[in-house]
């Protein structure tokens, strides 16, 4: 029975675009020290989100983000940088995220090794079920627009970035995928490039539910309660939070996609509208804006599939981008990427200079 609950947790975390054990366990590959790399400033601040005052969870308003300034921000007082924001995935938040892509060892790496000087930003985003899935939602909070607006405007207006959408990155991985994609779709006005990685949550919820992960779902009657919950549990709190909530529904203010061993349609349909391969056609315009877009999964990821799909789905509408399937599983090579790709990615798509067009 221990066994089969673990690989029902690790399908579902799957599906968020997370592996089991806990991502927060996650050890990655980590690449060299490269020879003579320069240091990078770490800057660990808040950064309020009026997208998310009055959510329904109790999430923090005030947000952990950590800052990675270049080697030569402290000392050309007057250059301005690009900015990449980096989004962590389910399960974890920004400092996990900053151990497992080992920051800031791989940005001095990256830049050791050619790419330009940037500044790399990574936000916390985790909620009380461990996860926004960067959605718009009353109970978790507005993570979208705390991404898109929030967040970018306090890094606009705290640090001497180029405040242009064509020297602003967008990249993340599993959830942090997701929210790429689905904060990409809609915010082009905001962002030039992005980097999408190993993406969740692209399809349709498919699966029949699970006795024994409703039957514990029922047994919650208070936030206590969330402390005995097993992982695939949380995970469907997490996406009802953020894809169905009710405001009418305390204490946790959601609707759930199955009742009594029954499927819920209207429930079931709003988590299918918020499959980001489910709306992409609303955004092709939008898409089309881009510089830049690629995508990358690794050949043991479960994932696999769905990013593939998004790839093709771009591919219909003529939409430029670049898709790289490597060797590796979910997690194992993100690090390497980071370092080796994603960087090196902006360092060759951003605009480094004022009044881009």
């Amino acid at each position: 029975m221990r066994n089969a609950m673990f690989f029902r947790v690790a399908t579902l975390a799957l599906a968020l675009g997370v592996t089991a054990p806990l991502a927060a366990q996650v050890q990655t590959e980590v690449p060299p020290v490269v020879t003579g790399a320069k240091p990078v400033a770490v800057q660990h601040i808040k950064v309020h989100g009026t997208a998310l005052e009055g959510n329904l969870e109790g999430n923090a308003v005030d947000r952990d983000v950590l800052v990675f300034l270049p080697p030569s921000y402290e000392k050309e007082k007057s250059r301005r940088y690009p900015v990449v924001y980096a989004l962590h995935g389910f399960f974890i938040g920004a400092e996990q995220w900053s151990g497992e892509i080992h920051v800031p060892q791989t940005i001095e790496g990256a830049f050791a090794q050619g790419a330009k000087e940037m500044i790399v930003v990574l936000p916390d985003s985790k909620t009380l079920h461990n996860g926004s899935m960067y959605s718009s939602s009353v109970t978790t909070g507005d993570f979208e627009q705390f991404i898109a607006h929030d967040l970018v405007s306090y890094v606009d207006a705290h640090y001497r970035t180029l405040p242009n959408r064509l020297s602003r990155g967008l990249a993340g991985h599993s959830m942090g995928g997701y929210g790429t994609t689905r904060i990409g779709m809609k915010h082009a006005d905001v962002f030039g490039s992005l980097y999408i990685m190993s993406p969740g949550a692209l399809s349709a919820r498919t699966e029949a539910p699970d006795p024994e992960v409703e039957k514990a779902l029922q047994a919650v009657k208070t936030r206590d309660d969330l402390a005995k919950l097993p992982g695939a549990a949380r995970g469907q709190l997490a996406r009802a939070a953020a894809w169905s909530p009710n405001p009418k529904n305390p204490p946790l203010y959601l609707d759930l996609p199955s009742k009594d061993g029954q499927p819920q349609p209207e429930v079931l349909a709003k988590w299918t509208a918020n499959a980001a391969l489910m709306f992409l056609d609303q955004y092709a315009a939008n898409l089309r804006r881009y510089r830049a877009i690629t995508m990358d999964v690794g050949d043991q990821d479960r994932l696999r599939g769905d990013t593939g799909k998004l790839h093709d789905a771009l591919d219909r509408y003529g939409i430029a981008n670049t898709f790289e399937v490597y060797a590796g599983t979910h997690t194992s090579k993100v690090a390497i990427r980071f370092q080796e790709h994603v960087l090196p990615f902006f360092s060759k798509q951003l605009c480094f200079q004022p009044n881009c067009q």
